[in-house]
């Protein structure tokens, strides 16, 4: 049965680490929005832009996503999953397609977390952008952890 992977957690859990190693044991398709958002914004520090654009890209990706599945290809999506209704949403449209769903969550604190951020801040990799100590703080606000429900 085809495979849809929610990769969930906060910037520098690991989400992208875990999804390119998923993407070779379970020989799945990966898309990552910062590395979409990254090849095509100009000033990877206007924030509004990258907004405005993370919308565009992890739609598309949605759609790419949902025609493999449809085609029985396994697909990585590593969105971060913040709140439990995109899960839900998301779970739905891909049993919708006679997918089954896979939740992996990442969860690591905050102090860890920053630490993972200020060693990749101070050297950016590709695909990946700046985060200040402010918006993590502020997204970890935001953040809904899945709960065991959701691990079907």
């Amino acid at each position: 049965m085809t495979t849809l992977h929610l990769i969930c957690g906060l910037p520098g859990s690991g989400k992208t680490t875990l999804a390119k190693q998923l993407e070779i044991s379970e020989n799945a398709v990966r898309f990552c929005p910062d590395e979409w958002i990254a090849e095509i914004l100009r000033d990877p520090n206007d924030t509004k832009e990258m907004d405005r654009l993370r919308d565009i890209a992890e739609s598309i990706q949605w759609s790419f996503a949902k025609r493999l599945l449809a085609l029985g290809i396994d697909v990585i999506l590593e969105n971060g999953f913040w709140s439990r209704e995109e899960r839900s949403r998301f779970r739905v449209e891909a049993e919708a397609l006679g997918a089954k769903v896979k939740l992996h969550f990442l969860e690591v604190g905050l102090d860890e977390l920053w630490r993972r951020l200020s060693e990749r801040n101070a050297n950016l990799p590709s695909g990946t952008f700046f985060v200040c100590r402010k918006d993590l703080e502020s997204w970890m606000k935001l953040f809904e952890p899945p709960t065991k429900d959701e691990f079907s």
